[in-house]
């Protein structure tokens, strides 16, 4: 993970520390429990794409951009990038009407994006891969992993000279691991890392000589919290998960954590007014194996806009440092 020489961003008085007994202290609306309650995944049921279609309404879609800055809590469009950069119509090798979560890896001179392609109507998918030569203008590449159940959110990462990836199967009751056999384009299955229960969003982060995985369960509202010595050693349950509870203003994951200034950062989904509506940044403030803490900064990342592209909801960020305070993201929105 890299660091980067521009500050952050000043943080609210809203702070949150995990207790002994993982319970957190918020009262979120009731409203915005609905909304995520009533879309658990963003590949069951978007509002706007299943409630308009049909009815002479423009429907909206979910589409992927490019964002940049001097920093990853300082991130606007990129100037020289024509948003949205992919749509569902641009997956040439799949009937599909939706791209989002994309995770970008920079390899060489080459730019690869991984991201979620799908059709909601048949809730049938599978993981896309684009790529660039300058991470502003992305050409759709193939489709590299497509499985009998649905497969998203595919968390990419390179370790010890391997890379990985931890695509989200809802409908499993696990966290499954695959490997590059022949990057990008080649993937294997290579087991499971957790069992028993359903992971939306698993996410990484190596830091402090550890591994770290967040993952929410089902309602978007529950944060849980698992580490590990080794990726593929024993994963043990944080003594304090779940770290959020009962919140789906900050729970789910929303792109790759990140370090920068030496602290790590987490992203979450904030789901009030609506699902997905923006991307909020939390520094973790404390993290070890028995401990936890973290506050909220004070700016999200990414919003809707209430215009075009973007009008609807933005839920993911996936920033990359590409030179000295020059940071490259890709994110995903629903508009029309």
């Amino acid at each position: 993970m890299m660091t980067d020489q521009a500050s952050p961003m000043t943080t609210s008085d809203y702070k949150r520390v995990a207790t002994r007994t993982g319970a957190l202290d918020r009262r979120p609306l009731r409203l915005a429990m609905m909304a995520c309650a009533g879309i658990v995944f963003l590949c069951s049921q978007p509002v706007s794409q299943a409630a308009e279609a049909g009815n002479g309404v423009e429907k909206s879609f979910w589409t992927i951009g490019v964002y940049a800055g001097p920093s990853p809590l300082r991130l606007s469009p990129a100037p020289n990038a024509s948003n949205p950069v992919l749509r569902g119509t641009d997956v040439t090798d799949m009937a599909v009407d939706t791209v989002a979560h994309p995770f970008l890896v920079v390899e060489g001179s080459r730019y690869y994006m991984f991201f979620t392609a799908k059709d909601l109507a048949s809730d049938s998918g599978g993981i896309g891969l684009a790529e660039s030569s300058d991470g502003l203008k992305w050409k759709f590449r193939r489709t590299v992993i497509r499985e009998p159940f649905v497969t998203s959110h595919p968390y990419v990462f390179q370790w010890r000279g391997e890379y990985y990836m931890i695509p989200e199967a809802h409908t499993e009751t696990s966290v499954r691991l695959y490997k590059a056999t022949a990057f990008p384009d080649k993937w294997e299955y290579s087991g499971d890392l957790i069992q028993g229960d359903h992971f939306i969003s698993p996410t990484l982060a190596r830091y402090k000589e550890m591994w770290w995985m967040f993952t929410v369960r089902p309602g978007n509202e529950t944060l849980r919290l698992f580490y590990a010595s080794d990726l593929r050693g024993r994963w043990t349950e944080h003594p304090l998960s779940p770290i959020v509870a009962k919140d789906p203003r900050t729970a789910r994951p929303a792109g790759t954590p990140f370090v920068l200034y030496g602290k790590l950062y987490r992203l979450g989904q904030d789901c009030y007014p609506r699902y997905g509506y923006q991307v909020r940044a939390f520094e973790i403030t404390d993290i070890s194996p028995t401990t936890y803490s973290e506050r909220m900064i004070e700016i999200p990342l990414a919003q809707a806009t209430a215009n075009g592209w973007n009008a609807e909801a933005m839920h993911h960020v996936d920033a990359r440092q590409i030179g000295p305070n020059r940071w490259l993201a890709l994110v995903d929105a629903l508009g029309k």
